[in-house]
């Protein structure tokens, strides 16, 4: 599931704010860390000194990767962290993709804005347009807000997992409970019940009148017993698991709940519009992104398309 692990840099300390996940992810699972650049313009490759440059900076990132990765390693004697670089040449989302198809991929992580460096291509932007391609999963990293002590300790205590009720927001589970069973991550499960209102219609006109406190204690029950009993599944295979249910509007309440717990990243589906919240975890997931500071970790779900 997460054999390679690829990392998307630009030339610049911005985007290298990935690099600490990436390095202790590979150490504590075994993954092969590989690093990219791409070569945006042909103006650069006629200018072979641009070619160079881009070069000796992926091998000084590949060297200094490896060493401090294998600090992570627990025994000396453990498996080698492989680190593997390659240049690429064009538009830098379409690269990376291709790039992560081809030598499949389990993991992109990468930093979520970073415009400085060798050729400057906006992270931020490659980021949204890499999410709408991809059907692998991918960590977002926000380089703005970026924790300065992430070398001194471990990356993913906490994971805050969202879900909405559906199987589709469940395909996220297999992911985050891979990384807990080998990190010793503590998953906290979370659903947020949205307010609901009564419609009636008279001739042309309608009026919205809220649900009673009674009827939202009964949706937030249901919710309740929902992810306690995901919880439990998770329990059951060794995976230290926690939840709770919140009303209001999702992406706010999941970002407020993971600045709450302090929680080390949100895990979520990028699809799932079905089940008790009936929230779609498209929108959601950019809001999240976007209005919060706690990485994301975004999993496909299984058979949506990449349009």
């Amino acid at each position: 599931m997460y054999e390679k692990i690829l990392v998307p840099l630009d030339g610049s300390e911005l985007a290298e704010v990935a690099l600490p996940y990436a390095e202790e992810l590979a150490a504590r699972l075994g993954s092969e860390i590989r690093l990219t650049t791409v070569l945006t313009a042909d103006g650069e490759l006629a200018e072979g000194q641009y070619y160079h440059l881009h070069q000796f900076y992926i091998q000084q990132m590949s060297e200094a990767t490896k060493r401090r990765a294998e600090r992570y390693v627990e025994k000396p004697e453990g498996k080698e962290i492989k680190v593997k670089s390659a240049i690429l040449i064009g538009h830098p989302a379409e690269k990376i993709v291709d790039f992560a198809d081809k030598e499949d991929i389990g993991l992109i992580v990468m930093a979520t804005h970073g415009r400085s460096g060798i050729k400057r291509w906006a992270l931020g932007s490659v980021a949204d347009k890499l999410l709408r391609a991809t059907t692998r999963p991918v960590a977002l990293i926000r380089a703005k807000g970026a924790r300065p002590d992430l070398r001194e300790k471990a990356i993913l205590n906490m994971a805050l997992v969202p879900l909405d009720g559906s199987k589709e927001s469940e395909a996220v589970i297999p992911y985050i409970e891979k990384l807990a069973s080998k990190l010793n991550t503590e998953v906290f499960l979370f659903h947020v019940v949205a307010r609901v209102y009564h419609v009636y219609a008279a001739g042309e006109a309608s009026a919205q009148i809220p649900y009673t406190d009674e009827e939202m204690e009964s949706l937030k029950a249901s919710a309740q017993d929902y992810v306690k009993k995901v919880a439990g599944e998770l329990k059951d295979r060794g995976i230290t698991a926690a939840s709770d249910v919140r009303v209001g509007a999702a992406a706010e309440e999941i970002i407020r709940f993971a600045e709450e717990i302090s929680a080390d990243v949100v895990a979520m589906s990028t699809h799932g519009q079905s089940g008790i919240g009936r929230w779609v975890f498209g929108s959601i997931a950019d809001k999240v992104l976007h209005g919060g500071n706690t990485p994301l970790l975004l999993v496909r779900t299984p058979g949506v398309s990449r349009d």
